[in-house]
């Protein structure tokens, strides 16, 4: 069996269980006293000891192994941990983590980890490794042997990561000790997605039954091993529901969607054919292939989902490492992390989430003293979250430092002419949109963490360009809230259709939240502006056709209005007509130079002619 096919599962797996380690060590950290963190470092430590001992990664074992004996030690005396140890484990940690890829590219032989192996001598009190992973070999009397050998059952403990890796393990234990045939079943199916942990093997050899046994739980995570003639007796009428899921590669899903894309301009195409014949053959395939195209979708775009703390779980250690490097203390917690996203969406949002965190650490966050002064706790606390919100998610980063210096960021962008010199205040829009500029920043001094007037503009770019919004909430002295409202999905959604002199525009479902008649008897000011009344709420009005400076006089008396939400703020979208409803195919674009900042990006309608898609977070 060939387990270089185990590779890519092995460093998906392995990320796993160190990122698990990484996660127990910020916890530990918390409180030495603990004693719940080591046990889950000390399994993290021994799994992945298992999975790299079944790839046969030698230097990778070593280490994970050594450290696993000192977590031992650790594990049967609390009291001996360690600011100093806990750093020890970081970094061997963040060994193994860059020691993966190198080992499944065949460099495992070429990892040096002396200098960690040396620390780890110097700072364990055991001499000897507890529950050792090398192969007991004796040369006792073998039990009696019929029918080509004794017959041998091994089941793998259920939930094991690579369970056909460590059945092979289990397989070449045995090997060590004898011959080993008539193997069920085949070792060529172990690979396979619905193996369920179970083999039976023959095994020829001297070895007793007990240092057989010995031999094949070894191999580690074995649950049970029997040695004979005997069979296993179910339970009449138990029956075991199994899901089988694969593992497919992401871009496979990729060109899936794209295909689904382009169905869907076909199907808009064939339900405009179809709404102007005569044909009810043909209007009936319509509706069957419009209903099929949009469960089909739906399937890939379940396919795509995602849970966020797989992008989530890479922040505590950054935080952690951040704020000692900043000589601050920061309560670091993360909250619905099962929520799901949009594989390609979650691949983007990681850099934004960095410039907010870092900004909240350095900017947020005040020193120890300075929080002492303001009768605040020692230690900030800085809130990660994700939330579904209809059609989209909002992933927020809350913090509850000293809050941004309006007064600050007022004077700064009046000095370089961003806002009017009368200016007097800023709301948070304001305060976001000038945060956001190129180069903007009140820091005194350019640090390694910031100082550059990037992180703002980054983050606004990034999300806007993926069909979302950013909001900001800020309080002097209380701390601030960023909020990503990000869609579901890229791809494929539904969409309002507008028109607007002679062209058709999309306005995205996920932010219309309801479509009403501009009436012009209740119009009132809000600011000196034009503002819709609607059910006594106070709306300010966007008229597309003024804004995109079309000619010709607009409609007089009632118009179609959309009314647009994006998280709390509404505004009153006022059109020339409502078309209809589609399911539109986004392509993202780059805006040509000049033209207004209000769309994310262009879509093919049924009739095969092109339409601008407007960004409800842009207009609101």
């Amino acid at each position: 069996m060939d387990l270089s096919r185990y590779a890519a599962l092995f460093q998906t797996e392995s990320r796993e269980h160190l990122g698990s380690c990484a996660q127990a060590l910020l916890e530990w950290e918390r409180d030495l006293k603990a004693t719940e963190p080591v046990v889950t470092v000390f399994r993290g430590m021994h799994t992945f000891k298992g999975m790299a001992a079944a790839m046969g990664f030698n230097h990778l074992t070593e280490l994970a192994h050594r450290t696993e004996t000192l977590l031992d030690v650790v594990r049967s005396d609390p009291g001996s941990a360690s600011r100093e140890l806990l750093d020890l484990l970081f970094r061997i940690v963040d060994a193994l983590e860059a020691g993966v890829p190198d080992a499944v590219a065949g460099g495992d032989g070429k990892l040096d980890f002396t200098p960690l192996l040396d620390e780890l001598t110097n700072a364990s009190a055991a001499s000897a490794p507890t529950g050792s992973w090398a192969i007991p070999v004796r040369e006792d009397r073998p039990a009696p042997a019929a029918g080509g050998g004794r017959l041998v059952r091994v089941v793998i403990r259920s939930g094991t990561a690579m369970r056909g890796a460590r059945a092979m393990l289990a397989l070449r234990k045995a090997e060590g000790l004898g011959k080993v045939n008539t193997i069920r079943p085949p070792a060529s199916t172990f690979e396979q997605e619905d193996f369920d942990g179970k083999l039976s093997f023959r095994f020829e050899g001297r070895a007793s039954d007990a240092s057989l046994i010995a031999a094949v739980q070894s191999a580690g995570d074995v649950a049970s091993v029997q040695v004979g003639e005997e069979t296993a007796v179910e339970e009449p009428g138990r029956k075991v529901e199994r899901r089988r899921q694969i593992r497919i590669d992401l871009r496979r899903l990729d060109a899936l969607m794209n295909q689904v894309g382009e169905l869907v301009v076909a199907k808009g195409r064939l339900s405009e054919l179809a709404s102007v014949s005569d044909s009810p053959d043909l209007k009936a395939v319509a509706a069957r292939i419009q209903r099929v195209t949009s469960e089909m979708h739906g399937e890939i775009v379940q396919a795509r989902m995602t849970p966020v703390w797989q992008v989530f779980d890479r922040f505590p250690r950054m935080v952690r490492d951040l704020s000692r490097q900043l000589n601050k203390r920061v309560a670091f917690e993360v909250e619905g992390e099962e929520n799901e996203m949009d594989r390609a969406i979650l691949d983007e949002i990681g850099d934004p989430l960095i410039h907010l965190l870092r900004n909240a650490v350095d900017h947020g966050i005040e020193s120890p003293a300075e929080r002492k002064k303001r009768n605040k706790p020692a230690e900030g606390r800085i809130l990660l979250s994700a939330m579904r919100d209809r059609t989209s998610v909002a992933i927020r980063v809350k913090d509850d430092g000293q809050g941004i210096d309006r007064q600050k960021v007022l004077a700064k962008a009046v000095k370089e002419g961003h806002v009017p010199s009368g200016t007097t205040t800023l709301t948070d829009d304001q305060l976001l949109r000038v945060l956001g500029r190129p180069g903007f920043s009140t820091a005194r001094a350019v640090t390694d963490v910031s100082g550059r007037g990037v992180g703002m503009d980054a983050v606004l770019s990034k999300v806007r360009a993926l069909g979302g919004s950013v909001e900001l909430e800020t309080a002097a002295g209380e701390g601030s809230t960023f909020t990503m409202r990000l869609p579901l999905t890229l791809a494929i959604v539904r969409a309002l259709l507008a028109r607007v002199g002679d062209e058709r525009y999309a306005v995205p479902l996920a932010g219309v939240a309801e479509t009403v008649e501009f009436n012009p008897v209740l119009v009132a000011s809000l600011e000196g502006k034009e503002a819709f009344v609607l059910r006594q709420e106070l709306l300010p009005t966007v008229r597309l056709r003024e804004r995109l400076g079309v000619i010709g006089s607009r409609p007089v008396g009632k118009a179609p209005t959309i009314i647009l939400q994006v998280g709390d703020r509404r505004c009153a979208l006022v059109v020339d007509a409502l078309v209809g409803q589609q399911e539109i195919v986004v392509e993202p674009f780059d805006a040509p130079k000049g033209m207004l900042p209000i769309f994310t990006g262009a879509t093919i309608l049924g009739d095969g002619v092109p339409a601008l898609i407007v960004d409800p977070a842009a207009l609101v």
